[in-house]
Formats: structure tokens, sequence, C-alpha cells
């Protein structure tokens, strides 16, 4: 079995609303890149790669890491040899985790549908059926989350993440008090700054965030104040989460090591991919940390790995922010709904990613092919 076809779409997929961090907004569309792989005997896999500008890298820039440096080491290669192949693009490839993501995502889909396998059971085999679903409240009008409160919250979601430091801090705590006081009674509430706070000012506003009593607080200030997040976790009570702070395994150890945290979001996009997503949750767990599924702005062909990836982990424990699919973009690159039951994610069970990509949507979206 030889990969023969190998096809680049850099795609704007739109979007239903604004949608603020503490490090930036997206407003109109998503800019994601999805890879097409082919094999010899008529098997195809599936990759997406989904960037953010202020988070990981560009969309332009993933599909030229596709189209030109990646392209080499697969055609013409085994997608049996997956780890060999990533291997390769790590030594030829600094950086871009996200297409290294795309590439891992389309390799284990083939080998899934040839071994008749879905790509959970390729990480070790999964240990829950399905995974509980967090959904992110992030836009500047506070009438328009209220709604989305109501939709999720009518369809069995009972976590939500607020999107905290992108305006001031009384705008962050009138949220929260009406989470707390409109919410059903076993809303679980969390909260997420970006990076959104200077190191100064975080402890104070923080402690007045923990009377809300949230599940975590994820990265308060800039990925690189590694002794502030230390001194954070240190000084409040509630668990504080690293997410832009951890990229890669080394940041992981190191994090473990400084303490700066209690809590990792792994992603698969940020780390490069579901293996290196458990090798991270693997680190967490010898050094005591629970792990959370988070993403990007992905469709749900980059939710899926994800799912697989949470799936077959089991220190990936705190549940899964895969909704973007279902309650974000304005149409979805899957030829079927993104599986949400009674507000949990449901894990395919058929072979590879188990499930399709909407051709048509994809040519729609597409505003740039390579291959």
């Amino acid at each position: 079995m030889k990969i023969d076809r190998m096809t680049v779409h850099q795609v704007s997929v739109p979007v239903v609303s604004v949608r603020s961090h503490g490090v930036g907004d997206v407003s109109s569309a998503m800019g994601n890149v999805v890879l097409r792989l082919e094999t010899s005997d008529g098997l195809v896999g599936w990759g997406e790669a989904s960037p953010w500008p202020v988070f990981t890298g560009t969309a332009e820039g993933n599909a030229a890491a596709l189209h030109v440096h990646l392209r080499p080491l697969v055609m013409g290669a085994d997608p049996r040899r997956v780890g060999e192949i990533l291997h390769q693009a790590d030594r030829v490839l600094v950086g871009h985790p996200e297409a290294k993501a795309a590439l891992e995502m389309a390799l284990m889909d083939i080998v899934g549908k040839a071994a008749g396998l879905p790509v959970a059971e390729l990480l070790g085999g999964r240990c829950r059926d399905s995974v509980p679903l967090s959904v992110s409240l992030a836009d500047p009008d506070w009438g328009a989350d209220r709604a989305l409160l109501d939709r999720i919250t009518a369809d069995g979601v009972r976590i939500v993440k607020l999107k905290t430091g992108f305006a001031d801090h009384a705008f962050d705590l009138m949220r929260l008090e009406a989470l707390r006081a409109d919410g059903p009674d076993d809303l679980r509430v969390r909260v997420d700054y970006n990076q959104g706070m200077a190191p100064h000012e975080a402890l104070r506003r923080l402690r007045d965030v923990e009377a809300f009593a949230p599940d975590f607080i994820e990265q308060p200030v800039p990925a690189k104040d590694w002794a502030a997040m230390a001194h954070l976790r240190a000084a409040i009570d509630t668990p504080l989460m690293a997410d832009e702070s951890v990229f890669t395994v080394a940041d992981a150890v190191r994090a473990v090591e400084h303490r700066i945290a209690d809590l990792f979001s792994i992603k698969v996009m940020k780390c490069g991919g579901m293996r290196n997503g458990q090798h991270i949750a693997a680190v967490a767990q010898a050094g005591g940390l629970a792990c959370y599924g988070g993403d990007m702005f992905e469709t749900g062909l980059a939710h899926l790995a994800g799912l697989h990836m949470v799936a077959a982990t089991p220190n990936i424990s705190l549940g899964c922010e895969f909704y973007q699919a279902t309650y974000y973009v304005a149409k979805d690159l899957l030829a079927e709904p993104f599986p949400i039951q009674d507000g949990r994610v449901m894990v395919p069970t058929a072979p590879g990613l188990g499930l399709d990509v909407d051709t048509a949507a994809l040519d729609g979206m597409t505003v740039s092919r390579q291959g």
C-alpha cells in the first residue's frame, strides 16, 4: 500500500458570530487547511490543520508546509509507517504543528480503514465511549451568548467555559454572576483568560473570580510568564490550567518540574498530533496533573482526531471542547453531523476517523488547492 495522491485545500470556513479572547478575535471566517491522501488501492485519508495566527500559525504557512516540504516524504510512502513519516517531518520542517497534525490524522485515517479499526483503537484502545462537552462563551455581545447558553443547556450541555480578559474585569464578573444566577443548578463553569491579564493585576482579579467557584482557571497570564503562573498556582485555591504555556512534551516536563499549573489543556493542533498529545498526558499523569481535551478553531474533521485521542487516553479526564462544528461554524465539513448527544460527544465506532468529509462543502469553501 502506497500513497499516490496528495491534495492540499486551503479553506475559509464561515462562522456565525464574533468570538473574543485575551489574545485576539475571530469574526467572519476560520482559515484552515484540509489534507486528502489517497492510496494506490483507493483508500482515502483526511486531515485538517486548524491554525490561529495569534496562537500557533497561519493557514498559508501550513498549506505551504504540506505542499512544499512534507509532500516529498508522503508521496510513494507506506501510510502504515506513521511514526517514521512523522519523525522525518520533524527533521525536515521546524514547527508547523498543525500541518504535522493534519498529516498524522490523514495517515491514521487510512490505517484505520485498512485495518477495519477506529483510530482510538490504534492509539491504545478506547477507555471511554463518550466525552462530556464544554462549550465556550466568547461573544462580546452577552445577549447573544445568553441565547447560546439557553440553546446548549436545552441540548443537555452542562459545562461552559467563559472566555475572559478581552474586556474589563467588571464585564467578566457580570457574566459570571449571570451564569450562576440564571444557568441550571448543575451548570459547571470554567474560566479561560487566554493570556489576557498582566501578571501584576492577576492575583487580585482571580480572587474575585474564585467567588464563583469555577472548576478551573485557564492561562491567566502570557505563556512566557512561568514564574507568574507558578506564583498564581500557589496563591489561589482553584486549580490552574496551562494552555499556551505547554505546546510540547519538553514544555510539559518543565511545567511539571516548576509546578506552574495543576492541569494541562492538550490540543492536537498545538502539540502536532494525537500521539504527541498522549505523550503530554503521560508526563502530566506522572506529575499528578489531569488534562482536558482542548481545540483550536476547528471543523468536525479536526474534532474527530481530538475525540479519538481523548477516548484512548485515561488522563485526559476533564471533558472536551469540540463544539465549533455544532455551535459555531455556519456549515461544517463533515457529511454527517458531528456526534453530540445529551451534552456528550459520542466516539465513532466506524473504521478510521469514523465520519466522511462532505466534498461539495469542501469545494465550496476552498480558496486554493495544490495537488
